[in-house]
């Protein structure tokens, strides 16, 4: 962050004890923490487990993982469930933190989450967001998911996770 959210004033580095050097703005004598906005993706599985849901939208032709920004005042877990039924019209459970990662092209910290699906049908996805959705195998969905995305390397990582747990039983 350059420039103070409230004044416009170009931020100063400014030691805070127990913080470091933090953006100060001389205009308005506050320290600015940083402001990002927060969203979810998800692994959504079939009832079964064996298939993971990927979307394509916005007019691009790339399979992706079902994602959405958190309202405020909501938790993430409330907004899997609420950004599946949004979008897919599907009611979920077992909803898993998987892992997180900042994405800057977008100043979003990215929160992915696993979850099941309590039924493979797809007759109530949204038209407005969704252009087009699929059920896909696991090991055909890591290669049928946008490559060099941030969805790919999550369902990836998911995905990796999954073996290695199996092979340890």
């Amino acid at each position: 962050m350059n420039y103070c959210m409230e004044c416009g004033t170009k931020l100063q580095k400014k030691y805070l004890e127990k913080e470091g050097m933090i953006p100060f703005c001389e205009t308005c004598h506050t320290y600015r923490f940083p402001v990002f906005s927060t969203a979810v993706s998800m692994e959504v599985l079939s009832p079964d487990r064996e298939k993971v849901l990927l979307i394509q939208q916005y007019g691009r032709d790339r399979n992706i993982l079902v994602a959405g920004y958190i309202n405020q005042g909501e938790n993430a877990e409330e907004t899997v469930k609420r950004e599946v039924m949004e979008e897919i019209g599907v009611s979920v459970s077992q909803v898993h933190f998987e892992r997180s990662e900042y994405y800057e092209r977008s100043n979003t910290l990215m929160l992915n989450f696993s979850c099941v699906a309590d039924t493979e049908r797809l007759d109530n996805v949204s038209e407005t967001e969704i252009d087009s959705c699929a059920w896909f195998p696991l090991e055909e969905a890591k290669w049928a998911v946008a490559e060099g995305s941030l969805a790919g390397k999550f369902l990836k990582a998911f995905l990796a996770g999954r073996e290695s747990a199996s092979e340890s039983k």
